[in-house]
């Protein structure tokens, strides 16, 4: 297989800025075209990018970029968004569904506007993009769709403390397991990939725990990087794969950890839905 993705199209939701924008920058230093399909036109007063300060940096980085304004939640946007995609850059090779929404809530403290913002952005949006995908995708030689969801670790742990947000992320994972069956005849790769310790996004900063957590975080480009080897592989020979970003990078020869750290020295924080049988490579946390 090709080691770039030189003249490859990406559309990755959720791309103005975090991972998903990460994913796209690692893309375009191969020169490949992103389709950025994100909410957020003009600057938001508590996070950084918009679509266009992302297409920017797409295109500073040897990518051609498409910002489009896209809500996941609404079919008509996401099926016009595809086509567009499509249209411009003579298809569509890649799917990243990285759009997501959080609250950390406990039941009795979950409104159900709530719930359903989750729902309709995680395991809808996810499902919908992918449907919309598949007649474009299907024509490409090479095509992944990668969701940025947990292993399915089915434990009470992980659904106690935050019940209406672990089905509305578990959502995307079953949507992994059904379409790499669904979709394995037609050469579509379709996988998950997800980080071992907590990365160092607006939703770490603003949501779970501040400077501190973001201090203890790795950066957005060991899941680009991770993403990135993925999307390299042969897709009708990876496929259905819950990823691990460290263990899939080090499964990919990679063995040097420490330039994905915020803050060398300070203790990793795990992330959520890690099952307790992965073990890290040697020296990733040390």
């Amino acid at each position: 297989m090709s080691k770039s993705l030189e003249g490859k199209t990406l559309f990755i939701t959720g791309a103005s800025r975090g991972i998903g924008l990460a994913i796209g920058l690692r893309a375009a230093r191969d020169g490949a075209n992103v389709a950025i399909a994100a909410k957020t036109d003009t600057p938001h007063p508590k996070l950084e990018g918009t679509i266009h300060t992302a297409a920017a940096a797409i295109e500073a980085a040897g990518g051609r970029a498409l910002p489009l304004v896209v809500d996941v939640r609404e079919e008509d946007s996401v099926a016009a968004a595809l086509a567009r995609t499509a249209e411009t850059f003579g298809g569509i090779d890649i799917v990243v569904n990285n759009a997501s929404a959080i609250a950390l809530t406990r039941t009795p403290q979950t409104e159900m506007k709530r719930f359903d913002l989750m729902h309709q952005i995680n395991t809808r949006g996810t499902y919908m993009v992918s449907k919309y995908a598949i007649p474009h995708l299907a024509k490409a030689e090479n095509p992944h769709i990668l969701m940025l969801s947990p292993p399915l670790d089915m434990q009470e742990k992980w659904f106690a403390p935050h019940l209406a947000y672990t089905m509305a992320k578990f959502g995307m994972s079953l949507c992994v397991l059904g379409l790499s069956g669904e979709l394995r005849r037609q050469g579509i790769a379709v996988n998950a990939l997800w980080p071992r310790t907590t990365i160092a996004t607006a939703a770490v900063n603003n949501l779970l725990g501040g400077e501190a957590l973001m201090q203890a975080s790795r950066t957005p480009e060991i899941m680009a990087d991770a993403a990135h080897a993925l999307f390299l592989k042969p897709a009708r020979e990876t496929t259905g794969r819950f990823l691990i970003d460290d263990s899939f990078l080090h499964e990919n020869g990679v063995t040097d950890f420490s330039k994905y750290r915020v803050t060398p020295g300070i203790p990793l924080a795990p992330d959520f839905f890690v099952p307790d049988g992965s073990v890290p490579p040697p020296d990733a946390l040390a």
